[in-house]
């Protein structure tokens, strides 16, 4: 799994094939789409990298915005792993060297199917990370995604997750 798609309730199948023909049209064919056993999930597996992915995904929404109907969120991931409290702090650890000295960050955790405390899980991620905490004006976010027994891991930039009614909604505006 290296991309998380959201979408409506009971619209998986739907947002399954929308986001397999997407990836078609950008160059990967072979690109998997599986359902998570959470209503409104869809994990997704692609060759293409997750991030040029969804900058094509974006520019494709901007151009035609109703290309994209069932897909809410697109959220790429770069490590999944275990959910395991110490599986999760490894991950963050093998990415936050893209993190400058300066930079601030922010943790976001979600949690779906899981019995791990979020308090546990963002204090030991926080006791690695040595740049300056900011929840408002934040440089990076360290995110957590936990789907029952796999975690996806990702230290991402605010724009580097894209929301088609977001997209939309500022087309409009």
């Amino acid at each position: 799994m290296n991309l998380i798609v959201t979408c409506s309730r009971h619209l998986e199948e739907e947002a399954s094939g929308e986001i397999l023909k997407t990836l078609a049209v950008l160059g990967d064919s072979d690109a998997r789409a599986g359902h998570s056993r959470f209503s409104g999930i869809v994990m997704v597996d692609t060759s293409l990298d997750p991030f040029e992915a969804i900058n094509k995904i974006r520019e494709k929404i901007l151009d035609e915005p109703w290309c994209i109907r069932y897909c809410h969120r697109f959220i790429p991931i770069q490590e999944a792993t275990r959910a395991g409290l110490n599986d999760i702090v490894l991950a963050v650890q093998n990415h936050i060297n893209k993190m400058g000295q300066d930079d601030s960050f922010r943790i976001t955790i979600e949690k779906r199917g899981s019995e791990l405390s979020t308090k546990d899980i963002i204090d030991s991620i926080a006791n690695i990370v040595k740049n300056k905490v900011s929840l408002e004006e934040y440089d990076w976010n360290i995110i957590v995604e936990i789907l029952g027994d796999i975690a996806g891991v990702s230290i991402l930039k605010e724009d580097e997750i894209v929301s088609t009614m977001k997209l939309k909604r500022d087309l409009v505006e």
